[in-house]
């Protein structure tokens, strides 16, 4: 499995794309496949905001339920209500139409402590 190399990816198995002062926020295809087909999501309203470290969100499949934790702090700028609505969405494109959440960056800094897809296939052992 490959993970784009233009994203920081979480211990939690989230991922961050920064695009400027915001950043899209996903599960990686690692977590996605160890879920199985998502059935359910839930995600945070337009406006609440998030703090790294603390749970925004809930993924469900038909194996098991797993909190989404934050990579990074900010405001929830945008939902993907399309993966909302179907949620296999992640299962199937977990780094373009799969996306979660649009957050607006409250301290672009935290993405360095995040890992670089090298680093995230060594701590879950694709090296």
């Amino acid at each position: 499995m490959s993970y784009p190399d233009d994203r920081k990816y979480a211990d939690s198995h989230e991922w961050v794309l920064a695009e400027g002062e915001t950043a899209l926020i996903g599960i990686s295809a690692y977590a996605a496949g160890e879920l199985g087909e998502l059935v359910y999501i839930e995600l945070p309203e337009v406006g609440e905001e998030i703090e790294v470290g603390a749970e925004f969100g809930v993924v469900e499949s038909v194996k098991a339920a797993s909190d989404l934790v934050a990579p990074v702090s900010g405001e929830i700028v945008e939902v993907n209500d399309a993966a909302v609505d179907e949620p296999k969405t992640v299962n199937d494109d977990p780094y373009d139409a799969g996306w979660l959440v649009r957050v607006r960056l409250s301290d672009p800094g935290e993405l360095d402590d995040l890992h670089n897809a090298g680093s995230y296939e060594e701590m879950i052992g694709e090296d």
